[in-house]
């Protein structure tokens, strides 16, 4: 089944270190569908942004154990992918922050 570029895009991930890559290297951080590729988050990326990728890198980063009053829980498992740009693309998005 085809999934749409929102669905495989779901936020952007603000973060210091994010910002000093975007600034740096021209690298940008997202939450993504756990689901997705590379290939789905490049095209996904591509099209909504109407930049040229270069390399998509991924990570699943593991939920952590909180405690809810007397009880643990357990936040859930997300993926997060750092997307470099083509040399003088920039995503409009974040320069606006």
């Amino acid at each position: 089944m085809k999934k749409s570029p929102h669905e495989i895009i779901i936020r952007p991930v603000l973060t210091e270190k994010s910002t000093m890559m975007r600034d740096v290297q021209n690298q940008y951080c997202f939450t993504v569908l756990v689901g997705a590729n590379k290939i789905e988050i490049k095209q996904a990326i591509e099209s909504l942004f109407d930049v040229g990728v270069t390399s998509v890198r991924t990570q699943i980063m593991r939920g952590k154990v909180k405690r809810y009053g007397r009880g643990y829980g357990k936040r859930p498992n997300w993926k997060k992918a750092i997307v470099t740009l083509r040399e003088g693309d920039s995503i409009e998005f974040f320069e606006a922050s």
